[in-house]
C-alpha cells in the first residue's frame, strides 16, 4: 500500500477532516499497538565481579610457580588473566562449559608473559617445569572459583526464577511453556502465554489483548519473553518493543528446528537474544556528530543557501523560508525550516495535502529543488538546535502521523529516536510517494539495530545518491 492510494494526491479533492481531532499519538487499543510502564527499572544483568575475583585469585595462586615473585610480574599475570577471561554470558552455565576457554586464554597468559622475560633478559626466562605448574595451578583455581560462582547463581535462580511470557501461536507456546517448567534448573518460569487467539490446548492463561499482557506483566514481575515463531516477531512487532522498552528481555526460541549456531540453550531450545527497542547506548556520540557535521556542512553551504534564496525571492517573490510544524521524537512538534518549493492555498492545505517532487504547477527551479533535494539543505539548522539528527526516520507532520499511526501499528514506534534528514529507509529508495508500511518497517529495523558506524554509512550512501536524484 502507498501513501497514494489510501491519502490525498495532488489534483484529487480531499475530504474535510478538520471536524474530526487530530491525535499525534496513536489511541489505545490492539491496533494502535501496546504502551506499558517504560520507567520500570531493568533487571540487574549478573555481575562480572564474582568471576573476575575468582579469576584474579587464581593468577595469584599460579603465580607461586614463579621462581622470581616481583610484584610486578605477579601484576602482569593477573591482569591477563582478568582482559582474557571468557565473555560474559546472559545466563547462568557450567563451568564444563567454559573450561576449553578458560585453559586456553590461561595458557596464552602463561605464553605471553614468558615471551616477555625471554625477550627481557634470557637469564630470566622460565623453564618448561616453571610453564606448566603455573597453567595447571591457574587452571585448577580458576576451575574451582568458577565453579563455585555458578553453583550460587543457580541456587539462587532455583529459589527466585525469573518470570517469563512466551509469545507465539498458542499450541506451540503452550508446548515451549510445558518444556520450560519441566526443567527448573533453567532458571525461568513462564506465567502467561501471548497468542492472537486462544485455542482449546491446557496450560497457562492465554493472553489475546494489551491490557491482559500488561496485567501479568505487572502482578507477575515479568523479566524475559521468549518468542517461539518466526511470525510472531513480525505480528507482535509493537508488543515485543513494548516490552523491551519496560525492562524485559527478548529472546527468540527455536521450537521446532533445532539451531547449532545458536550461542545458548534454555531447556534444550537453542536460543538468542533479540535486540529491540532504542538504544540509549552512543547517543552521546551521535549527538556529537550531528552538532559537528550540521555545523561544517552549514559553513560550507551558506553560500549556496543564499544563491537559492536569491533565485527563489526573483522568481517567486518573497517568503523563500518554508516553516511547518512536524513530529520529532517522543511525539513532541518543532517547527521544521525549508526553502520554499511551493505555496499552499491555505493553513490547512499545508496541513494536510500530501504533495510530491514532480507537481507540474511548481517553477521548474522549485522543481529542481525538490528532486535534488537541495530544499532540505535548511534542516541542517535543525539539527544543530537539537528538533534533528542527521540520520533517523523522516518527520511528517501531525495530520499524516495520526493517520499512518492508526493505520500501521509500527509507524509510532518511529518515534522512539530523534528524526533525521535521511535514513535507512531513504536509502533503499523509500523517498516521496512510497509505501508508508515499507518506510515504517525500514525505520524500525534502524533504531533497533542502530550504531554509530551505520549512521556513517547511511550518510556516505544519502552523499552518493545525490547525484542520482528521485525525489522527497
Amino acid at each position: 500500500m502507498t501513501a497514494e492510494s489510501t491519502f490525498p494526491t495532488p489534483g484529487a479533492p480531499s475530504r474535510d477532516h478538520r471536524s474530526s481531532p487530530l491525535s499525534v499519538l496513536p489511541p489505545r487499543g490492539r491496533a494502535a499497538g501496546f504502551h506499558f510502564p517504560v520507567r520500570r527499572r531493568r533487571a540487574r544483568p549478573l555481575s562480572p565481579l564474582p568471576l573476575l575475583l575468582a579469576d584474579g585469585t587464581a593468577a595469584l595462586a599460579g603465580a607461586l610457580a614463579l621462581t622470581h615473585r616481583r610484584p610486578v610480574l605477579v601484576a602482569l599475570l593477573v591482569a591477563a588473566a582478568v582482559l582474557l577471561r571468557p565473555r560474559r554470558p546472559h545466563r547462568v552455565q557450567g563451568v564444563l562449559d567454559e573450561l576449553p576457554a578458560v585453559c586456553g586464554r590461561v595458557t596464552v597468559a602463561w605464553l605471553g608473559l614468558a615471551a616477555l622475560l625471554a625477550a627481557h633478559s634470557p637469564h630470566t626466562a622460565l623453564s618448561a617445569r616453571t610453564l606448566a605448574t603455573g597453567v595447571a595451578v591457574q587452571c585448577a583455581a580458576a576451575v574451582c572459583g568458577r565453579a563455585f560462582v555458578h553453583r550460587r547463581r543457580r541456587v539462587a535462580l532455583l529459589r527466585r526464577p525469573r518470570s517469563a511470557l512466551v509469545v507465539g501461536p498458542a499450541a506451540t507456546a503452550q508446548r515451549v511453556a510445558a518444556a520450560v517448567l519441566r526443567h527448573p534448573d533453567c532458571g525461568v518460569r513462564p506465567v502467561g502465554v501471548v497468542a492472537a487467539r486462544p485455542d482449546d490446548t491446557d496450560g497457562l492463561p492465554v493472553l489475546t489483548n494489551g491490557s491482559e499482557v500488561q496485567r501479568a506483566l505487572i502482578q507477575n514481575a515479568v523479566r524475559d519473553v521468549l518468542v517461539v515463531h518466526p511470525s510472531a516477531r513480525v505480528q507482535q512487532a509493537p508488543l515485543l518493543r513494548a516490552l523491551a522498552e519496560s525492562g524485559c528481555e527478548v529472546w527468540e526460541l527455536d521450537a521446532d528446528s533445532p539451531s547449532h549456531e545458536a550461542p545458548e540453550l534454555l531447556a534444550g531450545f537453542a536460543c538468542r537474544r533479540l535486540r529491540i527497542g532504542s538504544r540509549q547506548r552512543g547517543s552521546i556520540g551521535k549527538r556529537l556528530l550531528d552538532v559537528v557535521a550540521s555545523g561544517v556542512l552549514l559553513l560550507a553551504v551558506s553560500p549556496l543557501l543564499l544563491a537559492f534564496a536569491t533565485v527563489l525571492r526573483f522568481i517567486d517573490g518573497p517568503g523563500v523560508v518554508f516553516r511547518q510544524v512536524r513530529i520529532g521524537k517522543d511525539g513532541r512538534p518543532f517547527t521544521l525550516l525549508k526553502l520554499r518549493t511551493h505555496r499552499p492555498a491555505d493553513e490547512h492545505e499545508s496541513a494536510t495535502r500530501w504533495s510530491v517532487a514532480g507537481q507540474r504547477d511548481m517553477p521548474w527551479f522549485c522543481r529542481f529543488l525538490r528532486r535534488t533535494s537541495l530544499d532540505e539543505l535548511l534542516q541542517l539548522w535543525n539539527v544543530f538546535r537539537g528538533d534533528m539528527s542527521l540520520v533517523g526516520p523522516r518527520p511528517e507532520r501531525p495530520f499524516f502521523v495520526g493517520q499512518f499511526s492508526r493505520t500501521h501499528p509500527g509507524y509510532a514506534a518511529r518515534h522512539r529516536m530523534r528524526t533525521g534528514i535521511t535514513g535507512l529507509a531513504q536509502t533503499n529508495g523509500l523517498r516521496g510517494d512510497t509505501s508508508i508500511e515499507d518506510r515504517a518497517r525500514f525505520d524500525n529495523a534502524y533504531i533497533d539495530n542502530w550504531s554509530l558506524w551505520q549512521d556513517i554509512c547511511i550518510l556516505l550512501r544519502t552523499a552518493a545518491a545525490l547525484v542520482r536524484p528521485t525525489g522527497s
